[in-house]
C-alpha cells in the first residue's frame, strides 16, 4: 500500500529541510489513513482503539516543501493485541526511501484504556498487508 503525503511550508525547519518531528505525522498519516480506508470506517469510533506504543525512524536522506512523501507500508509482526508496521518513505517519484521505520499500535477499550485483541475489522482491513 503506498500513500501520497504532501508536505507542507511549515514541516520545513530553519536549516530547509523538514524537521524530523514530521516523518512522525508522516507515519500516522500513513498508518491510520490506510486503516481507515480499508476498513472502510472512522477507526476513531470503535470499541477498541489503536495506542501508539513506539515508533522508530531512520533518515536516509533530506525532504524539503514542496516535496510529496509517498509512504508504503507492510506488516513486520502481528500479535493478537498489537501490530507493528513497518514503513518506507519516498521522495517524489524517487526508488530509493528516504526514511524507513515502525509504528506500533497496541489495542485498548477506548473507555478504560485497557489492551484488549485487535478488532475484527482491523485486522481484515490489515491482511492485505501481509503478503
Amino acid at each position: 500500500m503506498i500513500r501520497a503525503i504532501p508536505t507542507r511550508w511549515m514541516d520545513n525547519d530553519h536549516y530547509g529541510h523538514v524537521n524530523n518531528v514530521a516523518y512522525y505525522l508522516f507515519f500516522d498519516t500513513a498508518v491510520n489513513g490506510f486503516l481507515i480506508e480499508a476498513a472502510g470506517t472512522d477507526i476513531r469510533d470503535l470499541p477498541a482503539i489503536g495506542i501508539v506504543a513506539e515508533s522508530r525512524c531512520r533518515f536516509l536522506s533530506s525532504v524539503s516543501f514542496p516535496d510529496v512523501i509517498h509512504g508504503g507500508l507492510a506488516i513486520e509482526r502481528l500479535g493478537t493485541k498489537s501490530v507493528v508496521y513497518r514503513i518506507a518513505l519516498f521522495r517524489n517519484d524517487e526508488d530509493d526511501a528516504c526514511a524507513i521505520g515502525n509504528f506500533a499500535h497496541v489495542y485498548v477499550d477506548r473507555e478504560t484504556r485497557r489492551p484488549v485483541e485487535i478488532p475484527a475489522i482491523i485486522k481484515n482491513a490489515i491482511a492485505g498487508l501481509m503478503a
